[in-house]
């Protein structure tokens, strides 16, 4: 799936994407608010200024990712891996 599939999907009230790989996508200024990106592979994928506030990133592998900016009030990151992930407040997750 690609971030425009991902993104008509999202418009049309789907909120399940579970598993989901989109791996160094550019996802700058996405809404995602209330999505289930439980163990989605966001690998090096640009978030910034992405909106994910009430999103389950449960188990998902957001390495390297940049979160520069992103909404995360109330996001579910129980086990994400952030391991090199830029954070909304500047610093690097080590």
């Amino acid at each position: 799936m690609n971030v425009t599939e991902l993104q008509m999907l999202y418009a049309a009230g789907e909120r399940d994407f579970h598993n989901i790989d989109l791996s160094s996508a550019s996802l700058s200024y996405v809404d995602l608010r209330g999505a289930s990106l439980i163990r989605a592979n966001l690998r090096h994928a640009n978030l910034r200024w992405a909106d994910l506030r009430q999103t389950s990133l449960q188990w998902a592998d957001l390495r390297g990712a940049d979160l520069s900016w992103a909404k995360l009030d109330e996001a579910d990151l129980s086990f994400a891996n952030l391991k090199g992930a830029k954070m909304p407040d500047g610093t690097i997750h080590d």
